[in-house]
């Protein structure tokens, strides 16, 4: 049966329950994902409910709120565990929810999975989980524990699940959390969509950060272990060797309060002070859109990446990207064109493949519309709309 020529015609509305641990403001590609889709469900007439965690004391607690007809449940979490949190109030809420909801959207690695798939089970409420890449953390015991730990929920949940969705065909087939329920995943874009940036802030911006008419890398993503920063960093040695006044451009939070990778590189931060430049945050997107068209190039280090959405809105942007050669992080580059893979792991293959495209700019660009028809945000959302009315509930 295809599930996805086979839902209803009649333009029911539903009802859609999603459970995760941060939502907005947070600001990760995973929570920009959910909210993308979340507010373009409700532009089509659905109804949405957020549980999430009160991550930050000035959210309300254990309140609802609305942001752009969203309806959003914060839970009071006290206690932490590295990214995750415990919300005491979790399962009574997560259950009164499902009772009144057609389905239930869930987004992993999140530590409350597998309660959340019993008690889709105990509801008769469907679950479709979306997989935003397998749990990385730095090692260490206390994180081996949790790793595992994370894992054996989520195994528990994948099988109560009645659809998977993973970001790529390419990264599924790799990814040692949905290798064993393959018969259940389906690859699913991430959703995109960005401003045009603003030409006369752009030259501003870029005259702003290049030293001396050198050239601008740009790297937007958080300073953590996991996407390399460290790597980014010392690719200018070979950069170096061409445009000595190159700028390296951090959009992004630096201090993160669950690892320590910022205090461990401040070594190699003071080496190439000069070069270096961190911007923290961007929240406005065209403050994002800005950023990305004011740099030469952007690049992506990364170790694991199950997509990374910069690298996609950086093309958007007319920019082009260099990418580890990794599952999933790969992808954008490989359907595109517009832009080069490096080594993993190799900062001398990062530095060179930088160079190569700052020599050929134009050969690794393409047109906005080429690139917003493979990473079409319509269908996208389509394929979310179209998994939720296949598993609602009946009237």
């Amino acid at each position: 049966m295809d599930l996805l020529n086979s839902v209803p015609k009649n333009g029911r509305k539903l009802k859609i329950l999603i459970c995760l641990l941060y939502y907005f403001p947070h600001r990760t590609g995973l929570t920009i994902h959910v909210q993308r889709v979340a507010e373009e469900l409700v532009r089509r007439g659905h109804e949405v409910t957020v549980l999430t965690a009160r991550y930050r004391n000035d959210l309300p607690r254990d309140d609802v709120s609305m942001h752009e007809g969203v309806r959003i449940v914060r839970l009071w979490a006290p206690l932490r565990m590295s990214r995750g949190m415990i919300m005491p109030a979790y399962p009574w809420a997560a259950y009164k929810l499902m009772k009144e909801h057609d389905v239930v959207s869930i987004h992993t690695p999140m530590l409350e999975t597998a309660l959340t798939a019993g008690l889709s089970k105990i509801t008769g409420r469907k679950l479709v989980i979306t997989h935003h890449g397998d749990l990385i953390l730095p090692d260490g015991l206390t994180n081996r524990f949790i790793r595992s730990a994370m894992f054996q929920m989520y195994k528990l949940a994948a099988r109560q699940a009645s659809r998977i969705i993973a970001y790529s065909q390419d990264y599924a087939d790799n990814s040692y959390y949905l290798q064993p329920f393959m018969d259940k995943v389906t690859p699913n874009y991430p959703p995109v969509h960005m401003p045009l940036p603003n030409p006369q802030r752009v030259e501003e911006l870029h005259a702003e950060w290049s030293k001396d008419g050198g050239p601008v890398i740009g790297f937007a993503h958080r300073f953590v272990e996991e996407k390399r920063p460290d790597l980014a960093i010392r690719a200018l040695e070979v950069v170096n060797q061409k445009y000595p006044n190159a700028r390296l451009v951090f959009a992004g939070e630096y201090q993160i309060a669950y690892e320590n990778t910022w205090e461990n590189q401040q070594e190699l931060v003071n080496k190439y002070r000069d070069q270096l430049i961190f911007l923290g945050l961007l929240q406005d997107p065209q403050d994002v859109a800005n950023f990305y068209a004011a740099c030469d190039v952007q690049i992506l280090t990364s170790d694991s990446e199950c997509f990374a959405l910069t690298q996609v809105e950086s093309m958007l942007s007319n920019t082009p990207v260099i990418a580890t050669n990794i599952p999933g992080g790969r992808v954008p580059i490989q359907v595109t064109g517009m832009g080069k893979l490096a080594e993993k792991g190799s900062w001398q293959s990062i530095g060179q493949a930088i160079l190569d495209v700052l020599e050929n700019p134009g050969a690794f660009r393409k047109p906005r519309e080429v690139i917003e028809q493979i990473f079409s945000f319509k269908e996208t959302v389509d394929k979310y709309e179209q998994f939720f009315y296949a598993y609602a509930r009946g009237d």
